[in-house]
């Protein structure tokens, strides 16, 4: 019988283990407020001298009649249901699986290391799940593992599939699951949704892979879960269930404190005024740096409290817990003394790695793993904390003591990204170039691009580092977290002036939103993040284009020329390129009434997110299996475009057979020089491997973010004069460096150069 086909009266097995039978001899059932001081001058966020004895509190069990079949804590088989459905029980017995094997210790794992990933695959192809049209009664996993994929994938020069989040997410109501609220990113259970596959057919498609030189990416995500079992659990004072989150229990006398929960729903948001109350009583640490997905009405703080909850133990209770995202995400609490929350997350990792068979994980928003009450009023300490750091390196050094690789999706500072790669990830998603390319596109400049870049590589993030990627399933954020917060104040030289970080953000994200949003009415504003939108509706907004209908197969070409530049950017410089089944199909924004009951609660990335058929295999079908209508591909699928040289898959394999050639993914980026037209970006490298060899050869990438036709001159000190600049493309010589160390250049529209410097007598 699978797991998820169990019957509430199959379950129950006999007595289980109820905590606190044994009566403490002092029962203190009145908790003592905890004064807290800080030490402003050296420790902002440091308490005072601990008394561990005050915080304990002791109690009971009250033994109650409960009918076996109601979804309530005082039903030892429900609990037991709970149990066996929860991560942390997964986890336990994972960690005892591997525990003391020599395998643990055959693989270095202390620090990062960004070439090694890169070695073991550097373009990526990511997926999202409910996206994919499939065979009929084909599943998402058996359609990643189809060998004509996979043969398509060769010829392009794709080397990783990342699967996106395919293990059951969403929550527990009574004996039911209940549905994901944020695209399968409120993991639940270690198990892999029926909805996408078996893992049977996860470790078939880790088998292709590999065989046709490949591997697969999972997820995991270290800093919440859904309200599924570990969290109801938790809502039950279990074990140690309560210590996988940040939460806290509010005691009866104070519940008037607390929001009704209505009828229909487990929780229900704090306002601002509540968070401050609970937060001058010492329940909670208030209002943490930033509300992300803030919504009016719908999510005003980081806080929620749970309906009433009855434990095993008899005893109901309501809770305050933090959730850094939507509410049905919980935030995982790294720095409990069960370590119940640690053990969860490397459990999920240790799963994915050695029972599944993949190569590597994303780490999903795993730079909020830590929070820490701050002095003075001011926000609570909340990116950035040393704790993330902490955290990121125990997760990404245990799997790289397994033999695998990590990367972050981490949307703070350069600053925090370095520092939490230092130790944590082996690379990190490219927050920083992401927005400034599209900036580039959507104005013909490449002015902020450059800054962003210099920025980047004078604050120690090198690209190698780095994810570049075109579409994945989020929007196109332009928080410009980098420039609004901790440089808000720092001036920078920006179109002929000097302006503060804070107002280049909001000039740069009003470009944005003029130029997507204003006169197109096909892409929208995500919240305060970004712009839903894909890549080629991005690039049609940049063209003037105000309704996806306008768009006709004469369109067509200088889209997909747009959309090749834009993958020259990402693959001609060193780190890993990625893009999805949305670039490789030109996919459009759905229109929205067609997900209008998705985006009704505000998440207008839906629309972005439309079905797509890589392989032709039903040209009939509408929706995919999960329901997303199918949106419009302007390129069509994959066999197809490989017959055409033309197309825009035989193009982009174009660009990646120059890229492995070269070895471009693991060179050293040397420089970003000025430029002789705005519309031009000029990189230069070194093809070293990273280690430093001046004398390896130098490459330079050209590229022309305007619709236009231009002539400019390249030159860096880089540049050894009296050298041939070619085309690595045709193999002829563009150019050739002058005193000056500079040489001439032209462009076609969107057009991209892949230089190579070599002596007059090397060149002949």
């Amino acid at each position: 019988m699978a797991r998820d086909e169990l019957r509430p009266e199959d379950l129950y097995t006999g007595p289980i283990d109820l905590p606190g039978v044994a009566a403490l001899e002092d029962d203190e059932t009145d908790p003592e407020k905890i004064e807290i001081t800080y030490d402003e001058q050296r420790y902002p966020a440091r308490p005072g001298r601990l008394r561990p004895r005050d915080h304990f509190r002791g109690g009971s069990v009250r033994r109650v009649a409960t009918d076996p079949r109601s979804a309530v804590g005082t039903n030892p088989s429900y609990v037991e249901w709970l149990v066996r459905q929860s991560m942390l029980k997964d986890a336990d017995v994972l960690a005892r699986q591997v525990s003391g094997q020599p395998s643990m210790w055959r693989n270095p794992y202390a620090r990062p290391d960004a070439r090694r990933a890169i070695a073991t695959s550097d373009v990526w192809f990511t997926a999202y799940p409910i996206s994919l049209l499939t065979r009929p009664g084909q599943s998402f996993l058996a359609a990643l593992g189809d060998e004509a994929l996979w043969s398509a994938f060769e010829r392009v020069g794709i080397t990783a599939i990342h699967t996106g989040p395919v293990k059951r997410a969403g929550g527990i109501a009574d004996w039911r699951y209940t549905p994901s609220v944020d695209g399968h990113f409120d993991r639940i259970s270690t198990q892999i949704d029926p909805a996408f596959g078996t893992e049977d057919e996860f470790r078939a498609l880790c088998d292709v892979a590999e065989t046709h030189g490949g591997s697969v990416i999972d997820d995991i995500v270290p800093g919440h879960t859904g309200k599924g079992a570990d969290f109801r659990l938790a809502e039950m004072g279990f074990k140690d269930y309560p210590g996988i989150y940040h939460m806290v229990q509010i005691p009866e006398e104070d519940w008037s404190l607390l929001p009704d929960v209505p009828d229909g729903v487990d929780s229900i948001n704090l306002d601002p005024d509540t968070e401050h109350e609970l937060a001058e009583r010492g329940y909670i640490i208030g209002a943490l740096q930033r509300v992300i997905f803030y919504t009016p009405g719908v999510k005003e703080t980081n806080w929620s409290a749970t309906a009433p909850a009855t434990g095993p133990d008899g005893i109901t209770r309501r809770w305050v817990y933090l959730h850094y995202f939507k509410q049905g995400q919980p935030s995982i609490n790294w720095l409990d003394p069960t370590f119940a929350g640690m053990r969860l997350v490397i459990g999920d990792a240790l799963h994915s790695l050695g029972e599944l068979g993949t190569s590597a994980l994303r780490l999903d928003a795993n730079g909020f793993l830590g929070v820490e009450k701050s002095a003075g009023g001011l926000p609570a300490w909340s990116e950035g904390h040393p704790l993330s750091h902490a955290a990121n390196h125990i997760i990404a050094g245990m799997v790289r003591k397994v033999g695998g690789f990590t990367f972050q999706e981490l949307n703070l500072t350069i600053e925090d990204i370095r520092d939490t790669g230092a130790v944590g990830a082996d690379l990190s998603y490219d927050f920083v170039g992401r927005p400034g390319y599209h900036h580039a596109l959507a104005t013909g400049q490449t002015e902020f691009l450059r800054l962003a870049l210099r920025a980047s590589l004078e604050l120690g993030v090198e690209p190698v580092q780095l994810v570049h990627g075109l579409q994945n399933h989020d929007e196109l954020t332009y928080e410009l977290v980098h420039w609004a917060t901790r440089h808000d104040d720092d001036q920078y030289r920006f179109r002929g002036r000097e302006i503060s970080g804070g107002q280049l953000a909001e000039e740069v994200r009003a470009d944005l939103t003029d130029s997507l949003t204003g006169t197109a009415d096909y892409n929208r504003v995500f919240t305060q993040n970004g712009i839903a939108c894909t890549t080629t509706s991005l690039i049609a907004a940049t063209r003037g284009v105000a309704q996806l209908d306008e768009i006709t197969d004469a369109d067509i070409p200088a889209i997909r020329d747009a959309h090749l530049l834009l993958c020259a950017y990402n693959a001609w410089q060193p780190g890993v390129f990625a893009l999805s089944g949305w670039d490789l199909t030109g996919m459009l924004t759905v229109p929205a009434d067609e997900v209008a009951d998705l985006l009704s609660a505000g998440d207008t990335r839906w629309i972005e997110r439309g079905a797509h058929d890589l392989l032709d295999v039903d040209p009939t079908a509408t929706r995919s299996a999960a329901g997303m209508p199918r949106g419009r591909a302007l390129y069509g699928p994959l066999p197809a475009q490989l017959d055409d040289p033309s197309s825009f898959a035989s193009g982009l394999a174009g660009i990646l057979d120059i890229r492995r050639e070269y070895g471009i993914a693991t060179a050293s980026q040397i420089d970003i020089p000025e430029v002789a037209h705005p519309g031009m970006l000029v990189l230069v490298h070194r093809l070293d491997n990273g280690e430093a060899n001046d004398d390896a050869q130098i490459q330079v990438t050209v590229l022309n973010f305007s619709a236009e036709e231009i002539e400019g001159t390249v030159r860096s000190e880089e540049l050894t004069p009296q050298t041939e600049a070619i085309d690595a493309t045709t193999g002829e010589t563009v150019g050739h460096v002058d005193d000056l160390q500079s040489f001439a250049v032209s462009l076609p529209a969107y057009g991209a150069m892949f230089l190579l410097l070599d002596s007059a007598d090397t060149a002949d």
